[in-house]
């Protein structure tokens, strides 16, 4: 309120709501959402405790409780910053570097490995700094309730990257090699199981393995034969030679 005459100045200590309300031309009105409110965070090249960097995106998710509150002790600073993101000067002033503090202290206590794979490790490390949220807004004052503070996917440096597509190439390429021995090995096995049928075949007969050549033969002619094929046979003594129509 800035009145000209008569009254004082200062933040009202009644908050405009819903609804119509009328006060002087002379004050200013500081409009405070007070839905949800998000704000993302870039880490680049933070540092784990293997000593390689990666970079993540951490979305905090709050909204405001007391809106007199805020203006009065900690302002509110509403606008757009050059990215066209909501810029809170509270945010910067009370807010941003101990929350970075604490995203830096919870990725230090894990290694690369372990936040660029695995999604426990990068919740875990959102649940630590939500806590350390919730306990930097309680000290300073600052009138917000967290709901949810995220971290999104890890990427470490393009040359591990790299290296790790590699390694997953070459992995998969020694479990192709493996299935490949191991069909190969089965076909063997089969192979021999079949070889050594046919020998006890030939020797319950009683055949030579000329004898077994030939009735093999035959079963080849037969079923070449008898699948739709026309077949001639010229008999020249004790051979026989089967024509088979190329059509």
């Amino acid at each position: 309120m800035k009145p000209l005459i008569f009254g004082h100045g200062g933040v009202d200590p009644t908050p405009v709501t819903t609804g119509r309300e009328y006060g002087a031309f002379s004050s200013d009105a500081i409009d405070v959402n007070m839905q949800p409110q998000r704000v993302d965070m870039e880490f680049d090249d933070m540092m784990t405790s293997s000593g390689v960097p990666v970079s993540f995106h951490v979305v905090a998710t709050f909204r405001i409780t007391d809106a007199v509150l805020l203006v009065t002790k900690f302002g509110a600073d509403n606008g757009t910053d050059k990215s066209g993101n909501v810029d809170w000067g509270f945010w910067d002033r009370n807010m941003a570097q101990p929350l970075a503090t604490a995203v830096r202290d919870a990725v230090k206590k894990r290694d690369m490995q372990e936040m660029a794979i695995s999604q426990t490790a990068a919740d875990a490390v959102g649940q630590e700094v939500y806590a350390a949220a919730v306990s930097i807004a309680q000290k300073t004052g600052v009138p917000i309730v967290f709901t949810a503070v995220n971290v999104g996917r890890v990427n470490p440096p393009d040359d591990i990257k790299h290296q790790r597509i590699q390694t997953a190439t070459q992995e998969q390429r020694a479990i192709t090699e493996q299935e490949t021995k191991l069909a190969e090995d089965q076909r063997k096995a089969a192979e021999e199981s079949r070889a050594a049928a046919d020998n006890a075949y030939r020797e319950k007969m009683g055949l030579s393995p000329d004898q077994f050549l030939q009735l093999e033969a035959i079963h080849m002619q037969e079923r070449v034969c008898t699948s739709g094929a026309k077949c001639t046979f010229i008999s020249n003594g004790s051979k026989v030679t089967p024509i088979l129509d190329a059509k």
